[in-house]
């Protein structure tokens, strides 16, 4: 059974991607920036656990909680399902395709065929519109094909992989049932939400207390790493290419607000939107600033990020200052 009636989002982050194909299949289309921002999507992460062999880095709000965001900002309505079934996780997929439903899925992009850099890396999402006796086809970002197809063993392997940011073979489909919420009040509600969730964080591992965490502990990266080229080079791809950080997010967050200029004409958004003008480039010289210590083995390079994380640090925290007063 495939779902020939619909348009795939195309889109750079995984669960926008996911989510925004949800949506366009019930008439509702956004740029991703858009949906980023009504997702409330835009944070920061530094998770190191002794378990992990290197920190992850994350630039946006926990897996789940985006989607969950837009579909509440929205006024729409989503049906989530977890299993430690395979069987039922199967089925819970199959119902709706087979009644012409689009599933979005959470699972590990490690085990996918189409990907290449082969990392456990359990947040991914991707959207599912068919199957046949050997293959699942689904939607992923545009770096991973757009429409692609995976064998149905190693998606199941997939969706039941264990680890960091894994869920219970997680399936989701969203619905609307009533009229969906004005645009302009939702981007107002979502801009200061996640302003205040930001400046607001729970543990110093998030937000702009993160970014200054990381400032401190990426100098010591040259003593945490036992492969010290792997591990730089593959945060810096992981931050850039993979989604998880970098500049991506702040692109898209910087895009969002340039839209919200359109309908919204007020001071602190602006002024906002002008830092993030400044923000999204420093993010990737960062990125850039770890490659090049992995692959020279040199520490000037970790300190020269370190002294750009500080001053992104106070960035953040004035650019997110400014969007809690909307």
């Amino acid at each position: 059974m495939i779902i020939n009636s619909f348009s795939p989002f195309i889109g750079q982050h995984c669960e926008t991607t996911a989510t925004g194909t949800l949506l366009k299949s019930l008439g509702i289309e956004m740029s991703e920036a858009m949906l980023f921002g009504v997702g409330e999507g835009l944070g920061y992460i530094y998770w190191d656990m002794k378990s992990m062999d290197f920190p992850f880095i994350g630039g946006r709000v926990k897996p789940d909680l985006l989607t969950q965001k837009i579909v509440s900002n929205l006024n729409l309505q989503m049906d989530v399902k977890e299993t430690s079934s395979c069987k039922k996780a199967w089925e819970n997929v199959k119902q709706n395709i087979d009644k012409g439903i689009i599933v979005g899925l959470k699972l590990d992009s490690y085990h996918l065929d189409y990907f290449t850099n082969k990392v456990h890396f359990a947040g991914h999402y991707v959207a599912m519109y068919g199957y046949d006796d050997c293959y699942a086809y689904l939607v992923d970002t545009k770096q991973q094909g757009g429409m692609v197809k995976t064998s149905l063993r190693n998606l199941a392997l997939a969706r039941n992989e264990k680890g960091p940011m894994s869920s219970k073979n997680l399936s989701y489909t969203i619905k609307k049932e009533g009229d969906v919420s004005n645009l302009r009040d939702v981007i107002i509600k979502a801009i200061k939400g996640n302003a205040i969730d930001y400046l607001n964080p729970p543990i110093k591992n998030l937000g702009y207390k993160g970014i200054k965490k990381t400032s401190v502990e990426i100098k010591n990266w040259f003593e945490r790493s036992e492969k010290i080229e792997d591990d730089l080079v593959l945060t810096a791809t992981l931050m850039e290419r993979g989604g998880t950080g970098g500049s991506l997010f702040r692109n898209m967050y910087r895009d969002f607000l340039k839209e919200c200029l359109i309908m919204l004409e007020h001071a602190p958004l602006q002024n906002a939107y002008n830092l993030f003008t400044k923000i999204a480039p420093m993010w990737e010289e960062v990125s850039n600033l770890i490659r090049n210590a992995g692959e020279t083995h040199e520490i000037r390079f970790l300190n020269q990020a370190s002294d750009l994380l500080m001053e992104l640090s106070s960035k953040e925290y004035e650019a997110m200052s400014q969007l809690s007063k909307i």
